[in-house]
């Protein structure tokens, strides 16, 4: 299917070894659990491969949620001996975050490549927008709704953070921060939403991915294991490290790095479409 060489391969290596290392300090550090670094990296790494343009984003995104049921474990972790994990919030938006994962992941496996590179761009161009320009008291008299718009809100981060192959804190960061919600207890809460949202994802686009055609070499449906080898032992080693600085740095810093990060991230995906 491809011919890569030696030099290429050990390149590639190393660019998935960066890019798990830098994703796991994000993971830590914002609690979106790396894909809003992994997603685009692999995306643009099968471009160069020359992975079919329809399996590209599938496995991008397959790939990332795998990723994310590591390095969610060991950011939750960290956060969680932090004190910045709110269970109560866990066990009132699991059922629907995990609902929303599962159409999510129905609708992620059966539309075209295409469609799962535009959801990614626009939806992290609107956030970042958010995080970036709302000013922070604007948020300090809302408070959470009820049910059941709070259902709703769990399951549109579900549905949409599996299409996007992202751990939730891109979505739920900013969705609890607007209702006046603590900045870190939001990524710490958040990363271990992540799991909620990896486990089922990444069982349902090896599901949808098997069988398919064009994969890229060693994949097991729309998971790639060879990126999962490289990306893995080094973002779990720096996930620790990201949730150490989330509670160094004040707490509008970290809006902004998380705003910026995502800025970046939907420029480069827009582009590659249009």
């Amino acid at each position: 299917m491809l011919d890569v060489g030696l030099t290429e391969a050990l390149t590639l290596i190393g660019i998935l070894v960066v890019t798990g290392a830098i994703a796991g300090i994000i993971s830590g550090l914002l609690g979106v659990g790396g894909g809003i670094v992994i997603v685009p990296v692999l995306f643009f790494v099968f471009i160069g491969l020359d992975i079919e343009e329809e399996v590209r984003m599938h496995v991008a995104v397959g790939t990332s949620l795998a990723t994310i049921i590591f390095t969610g474990f060991m950011s939750a972790r960290s956060h969680w001996k932090k004190g910045s994990v709110d269970t109560d919030l866990l066990k009132r938006w699991g059922p629907a975050v995990a609902f929303g994962v599962i159409v999510g992941t129905v609708i992620g496996g059966n539309v075209s490549g295409e469609v799962l590179t535009i959801v990614f761009a626009v939806v992290a161009a609107i956030v970042a927008i958010n995080m970036a320009f709302k000013p922070s008291e604007a948020s300090q008299k809302r408070e959470m709704p009820r049910s059941p718009l709070k259902e709703l809100l769990a399951t549109i981060i579900g549905l949409f953070s599996v299409m996007m192959g992202i751990g939730g804190g891109t979505l739920s960061v900013p969705i609890l921060s607007f209702f006046a919600y603590p900045i870190r207890k939001a990524v710490g809460t958040a990363s271990a939403i992540g799991l909620i949202i990896a486990i089922p994802g990444t069982i349902g686009y090896i599901w949808f991915g098997l069988g398919v055609e064009d994969l890229p070499p060693f994949s097991l449906g729309y998971v790639n294991l060879a990126g999962l080898a490289a990306i893995i032992p080094a973002s779990m080693l720096t996930a620790p490290l990201g949730a150490r600085i989330a509670h160094a740095i004040s707490p509008t810093a970290l809006r902004y790095c998380f705003a910026a990060f995502l800025a970046l991230t939907s420029i480069r995906m827009i582009t590659s479409v249009f």
